[in-house]
C-alpha cells in the first residue's frame, strides 16, 4: 500500500514538473511557440514575424554561428522593422557582394552572453539609467528603460523598443525589437 502511494506521489510530482516546465517554455513569437530547448535559429525559422531576419542570417552565412553554443543575446528585428528601412535597402543588403556589410549589421544585434530582462534591468540600474552593451560586431548599444519598456539605441542615434523580452533559447536569449539597429 505504501509503495502505491509513493509511486502515485512520484508520478504526480513528475506530472506537475512537466506541466510547469512546458508552461514556462511556451512563449509565442510570430504565431509560433519558442521552445527553450531549441537554438536561436531553430526557433527563429518558426516565427512568421522574422522571415526577413532569417533570410538575412542565411545570406550573411551566420546560421552556424547562431546555432553554436553561445550563449548569445540577440535583439531580433521583426519583418516590420526591416520594412521600415528605406526602399531597396534589404534587397541591396541580401546581394552576395554585400555579405560583409550585412554580417556587420546582423552581428551588431548580438551581444555575447545571456542577458535576460532582469540582467538588462540590473545593468541599466547600475549605470544610473543607461547600460552600454558591447556587440559581437565590435560596436556599442545603449539600453535604457522608459515607461516600463527597455529601449535599445544604436551608434547612429536610432532607437528600438523591446516588444517581447526573454524568449529563452538553448544557446541564449532573444529580445524582439521593433527597429533595425545600425552601427556607425
Amino acid at each position: 500500500m505504501q509503495t502505491k502511494h509513493q509511486l502515485a506521489s512520484i508520478g504526480l510530482a513528475m506530472a506537475l514538473s512537466l506541466s510547469a516546465a512546458s508552461s514556462f517554455a511556451q512563449k509565442m513569437v510570430g504565431g509560433a511557440s519558442m521552445l527553450p530547448t531549441m537554438d536561436i535559429i531553430d526557433n527563429a525559422v518558426n516565427s512568421k514575424d522574422h522571415t526577413t531576419l532569417v533570410a538575412a542570417v542565411k545570406a550573411a552565412g551566420l546560421v552556424d554561428t547562431l546555432k553554436g553554443a553561445g550563449p548569445f543575446t540577440v535583439f531580433a528585428p521583426t519583418n516590420a522593422a526591416f520594412d521600415a528601412l528605406p526602399a531597396g535597402t534589404v534587397d541591396t543588403l541580401l546581394k552576395p557582394e554585400n555579405k560583409a556589410m550585412l554580417s556587420g549589421i546582423l552581428t551588431y544585434h548580438v551581444v555575447a552572453g545571456k542577458m535576460d530582462a532582469a540582467a538588462l534591468t540590473k545593468a541599466i540600474t547600475a549605470g544610473k539609467g543607461k547600460a552600454t552593451l558591447k556587440t559581437v560586431a565590435g560596436g556599442s548599444l545603449s539600453a535604457t528603460a522608459k515607461d516600463g519598456k527597455v529601449m535599445v539605441m544604436d551608434e547612429k542615434g536610432g532607437s528600438a523598443t523591446v516588444t517581447i523580452a526573454d524568449v529563452m533559447q538553448s544557446n541564449g536569449v532573444i529580445h524582439v525589437v521593433d527597429k533595425v539597429l545600425l552601427p556607425k
